[in-house]
């Protein structure tokens, strides 16, 4: 959560940080704020409200400074005020801090620096950075943040600049994702990579525990303990083009629409680079899949693809409950881990937590050189490209597209199966084809305030994945269950008043499905329904259909994900909601 950007060159500091402000406000959109070096003392402007609150109070101003750093809050502690908001500083106005993460530790920090006679305005745990910084600041910034973070426990990451040492920024990462950015005469940090795409693509990622001391004139990276370290850049294989919205509404549909390229890449990447893992899932006892939200519903998928396949037990828990379970975990189980960014905290921790214990683990990112990534013993990649809108769309079938590979590569049908699934990028072109059909059913349903997702098998996290965008772009009240499931309590929610969207594909529970929509309509609920092209039986069962082409009933959740995807979409348009900033949420979860 929160987007931190940060620039040292030879440009005015302020454009080049509203526009990495701008990118990064899918990482929080609660309150934004800039700190520049101006004329020797610290320049302050935050506000309340996205960025372009910002950007109207600075507007017309002439500021000349040519060091800065920049946040965007999704707030975690105190309420969302200019008070609390980033940038904060130390007493005397020079140092100032933007910060990422958690300080687990900031109310004992807070006692001991009033016991300092500091004086402690805000609400919140970073001004404690700000603080420990200038007391521990002896002529070398570098060296009080060194000592500042001996202090600190919890996951974060936070950027300093101070009038002390004007040409520079120091900025560390631990737990909480930092890159720095490499381009002549000019420097930059930033939370995550798009923030970089307008000025450079070579950046180095930096792991936890280590400090960057960053100029104009150079990059200097150190661990914990100040010794100097030599890391090589690497190129980001994305442009600034595909960060933008392309003549899309919102980055949401931009990002449906181009599943059928991202799947495409995904798949060929994959087939063409023949990925070789130098183990075999059989060689487990069990393969663990840990995620989260949209990560953790294509792990579901993703368990069915495998126990099929290669024949081994696949448990897929929530990350967030795993980190803290008393589950035995050693080296006879794999951890498959899923994570779109590779950066998020309870996938990350959970999962390493397990390695620690002794477990193999395999990583599913989209982000390549992300902490996960690195952290892994093996990773495999989505070729999906930077995904902008909160809700996750393009790499959710993108990670289906890696698990089903997977998968297949134990089938001794494996050629067929390939074929198959290199026909799904031209499929979901045919349902994106019928967006405008799909959006008039929509409508229709934009007035309900609560709603049922129905799926068995495969079709059951497809369920879970509609109900979940429906609710966080919308904010309609929906609940995803297994079909079977029904009857053993949520039928009694089914009347005239809550719709029911089923997933209802021909295949092998399709009968028992049937009799689900049965059950609803004999309680004089609506039906929508998504099923397949020709399936006159479900059409005069539904109050409207959606079809799509038929396929192999493991490859229907390609297919039936993107109307669920694009029914969510025009409601909340339609509502009139910040469909790429839901209330609440944030992008990348680097907080537990």
């Amino acid at each position: 959560m929160c987007g931190i950007v940060g620039y040292a060159g030879k440009n005015p500091a302020l454009l080049v940080l509203l526009q990495g402000l701008e990118r990064l406000e899918y990482r929080g959109y609660d309150s934004a704020g800039v700190a520049l070096i101006e004329n020797g003392t610290l320049f302050i402007e935050k506000k309340v409200g996205k960025i372009r609150e910002l950007i109207r109070s600075v507007w017309g101003k002439e500021l000349k400074a040519t060091v800065g750093i920049g946040h965007t809050r999704w707030a975690t502690h105190g309420e969302v005020c200019e008070l609390n908001a980033h940038p904060h500083t130390d007493n005397r106005g020079e140092f100032a801090v933007v910060h990422n993460g958690i300080i687990e530790n900031y109310r004992e920090l807070k006692e001991e620096l009033q016991r300092l006679d500091v004086e402690y305005r805000s609400q919140t745990d970073t001004e404690a950075i700000a603080h420990l910084i200038a007391l521990n600041y002896q002529g070398d910034l570098l060296e009080a943040v060194l000592k500042g973070i001996k202090k600190l426990k919890g996951a974060y990451a936070f950027a300093v600049i101070s009038v002390k040492e004007p040409n520079k920024i120091v900025a560390v990462r631990y737990g909480s994702p930092l890159v720095v950015g490499i381009g002549r005469g000019e420097n930059f940090i930033a939370s995550d990579i798009p923030a970089l795409l307008p000025f450079t693509r070579k950046v180095i990622p930096l792991d936890d525990g280590e400090v960057v001391d960053l100029r104009p004139d150079g990059v200097h990276i150190y661990d914990s303990e100040g010794n100097l370290l030599v890391k090589e850049a690497i190129d980001v294989p994305w442009d600034a083009i595909s960060a933008e919205k392309g003549g899309f509404k919102h980055f949401m549909l931009k990002e449906i629409f181009e599943q059928p390229r991202t799947l495409g890449d995904t798949i060929r990447g994959y087939i063409s680079r023949d990925y070789h893992i130098p183990f075999s899932l059989r060689d487990f006892r069990r393969v663990i899949v840990v995620a989260c939200g949209t990560s953790y519903h294509a792990g579901l998928v993703g368990k069915y693809w495998i126990e099929k396949y290669a024949r081994v037990p696949v448990d897929v828990v929530y990350a967030s409950e795993l980190r803290y379970s008393d589950a035995p975990i050693g080296e006879k189980d794999i951890i498959i881990a899923i994570s779109q960014s590779g950066e998020t905290a309870d996938t990350r921790f959970s999962a390493l937590s397990a390695k620690d214990k002794g477990a193999t683990l395999l990583s599913i990112v989209n982000v390549i050189g992300s902490a996960l990534d690195r952290e892994s013993d093996y990773s495999l990649y989505t070729h999906a490209g930077p995904e902008i809108g909160v809700a996750a769309t393009k790499t959710f079938t993108a990670q289906l597209a890696v698990l089903y590979s997977l998968a297949i590569s134990y089938s001794e049908d494996k050629e067929r199966l390939t074929e198959n699934l290199l026909k799904i990028p031209g499929l979901v072109e045919e349902v994106l084809s019928i967006a405008d059909r799909i959006r008039e059913i929509a409508l229709k349903y934009a007035g309900y305030k609560n709603m049922l997702y129905l799926g068995r098998h495969l079709s059951y996290p497809v369920a879970l994945e509609g109900a979940l965008k429906l609710k966080e772009i919308s904010y309609i009240h929906a609940e995803g269950y297994p079909a079977g499931e029904m009857k053993h309590g949520p039928i009694a929610l089914i009347d005239e008043k809550t719709p029911t969207f089923v997933i209802c594909p021909k295949d092998k529970v399709y009968e028992k499905m049937l009799s689900n929509i049965e059950e609803v309509l004999a309680r004089k609920g609506k039906v929508i329904g998504v099923g397949f092209q020709g399936d006159s039986e479900l059409r005069e069962l539904c109050n409207d259909l959606i079809d799509v082409p038929s396929v192999h009933e493991d490859l229907t959740p390609f297919l039936t994900s993107v109307p669920v995807q694009l029914f969510a979409y025009y409601i909340a348009d339609y509502l009139g909601l910040d469909v790429d900033q839901p209330r609440n949420l944030a992008k990348t979860v680097t907080v537990e």
